[in-house]
């Protein structure tokens, strides 16, 4: 929940209008509270009723209506937003606004609005690359107003191109990470996550379990609270935010050398990855053909990348993850000394929802003054917790 901050959303016609239905629905389960404009030529898509129900607000639609005047309307909903979102966000919204028009309650609200404003493109990519719809968002952008990009796809119009309105989840991250505490501004934060591979022969390979969820949400949290992020991945089907620097990569070597890469002008290295502690001593060039015998693997230890980067952190912050299913306490705080690390974050992969592949974790953080015992929360919690350390 984000408390009892207000969004003013600004609705205009565009035909995406229809998923900012479904961003009205996502902010009010999150806990902010709406108030919501309509253009007269949106209300001919969608009937104000949807949003208002939806919203569980008050819908604005004209200026000149038939209700009470008690109050300069244009400007005393301009108060009361701590925000306001304009989406779907048209060319002719954006010229008017760029141009100081004030022809309707929404224009005119938008003028006397003097805090943060988010602008949620969506229109034909022709009316988007048109030097006057980009001269008008330049303008718009120097005056400060934040804008929420369009994606590349099938549009409305039976066209492929740029000017796809954001998807609903997009839009209502981007207000999340807006009302996020920006308590990490100056730190570079380097993130693991994800598994490494070692390859037996070019069809095969050993790996470790790991859909690499816990890593990407400490890093999505850690560029939410306003730090510089780099990503150190292994193979892995998430999506990250584009802010972050993300580095793909497959094996353990790959994995050190992109750390160091990054290493020196860190502040923080949490190690969420679940890198292979072996590979094979000998990997055939070639495809190891189907025998009726049995196949024996000779396995070497990998060298063990959390202990190099604990013995050469120096003022840095070094965390790391311990998966155990057994001796969970004394396994983790023997690797916490012996690989000199700050911190471990640890869990039994054998509890239920707390091991890999789902969204929640249950870990404990062990220092060597202390234990931090949490329960069973969203990896996004542990992730907040974790980056609370720094």
């Amino acid at each position: 929940m984000m408390g009892k901050k207000r969004i003013l959303i600004c609705v205009t016609a565009g035909i995406a209008i229809y998923k900012v239905v479904d961003v009205v629905s996502r902010l009010v389960k999150k806990g902010y509270e709406l108030e919501i404009i309509m253009t007269e030529a949106a209300t001919k898509l969608i009937s104000p009723l949807v949003f208002e129900t939806m919203g569980n607000c008050l819908v604005h639609t004209d200026m000149f209506h038939n209700g009470h005047h008690y109050e300069v309307e244009h400007i005393e909903i301009a108060k009361r937003a701590d925000l306001c979102l304009i989406a779907p966000a048209t060319a002719n919204t954006i010229a008017k606004l760029a141009n100081g028009v004030a022809d309707n309650l929404l224009t005119s609200t938008l003028l006397a609005y003097t805090k943060d404003t988010f602008v949620a493109i969506a229109m034909n990519t022709n009316m988007l690359n048109n030097i006057a719809t980009v001269n008008n968002v330049n303008i718009l952008k120097k005056r400060g107003f934040k804008f929420i990009n369009s994606n590349v796809g099938y549009l409305a119009c039976n066209t492929y191109g740029d000017g796809r309105l954001a998807e609903p989840i997009e839009i209502v991250e981007e207000i999340d990470r807006y009302f996020i505490k920006k308590d990490l501004i100056g730190k570079k934060v380097i993130v693991t996550a994800g598994p490494t591979i070692e390859r037996i022969d070019p069809v095969r390979y050993i790996t470790n379990d790991s859909s690499g969820k816990m890593g990407y949400a400490i890093a999505e949290s850690a560029y939410n609270r306003g730090a510089e992020v780099v990503l150190v991945s292994g193979p892995s089907k998430l999506n990250i935010s584009e802010g972050i620097k993300k580095i793909d990569i497959t094996t353990n070597n790959e994995l050190k050398k992109s750390i160091e890469n990054e290493f020196n002008n860190a502040d923080v290295l949490i190690m969420a990855a679940a890198p292979c502690d072996f590979r094979v001593k000998e990997q055939s060039k070639e495809k190891i053909k189907r025998k009726e015998e049995n196949l024996l693997l000779e396995l070497i230890p990998n060298e063990d990348i959390l202990s190099y980067f604990g013995k050469i952190k120096g003022k840095r912050l070094v965390i790391g993850f311990a998966a155990e299913s057994n001796n969970l306490i004394e396994n983790s705080k023997r690797k916490l000394e012996n690989k000199n690390v700050d911190y471990i974050i640890a869990n039994n992969i054998t509890e239920k929802d707390a091991g890999f592949n789902v969204d929640t974790n249950k870990v404990k953080i062990i220092s060597k003054d202390e234990i931090i015992d949490l329960p069973l929360m969203l990896k996004s919690e542990v992730a907040n917790k974790i980056l609370d350390l720094i």
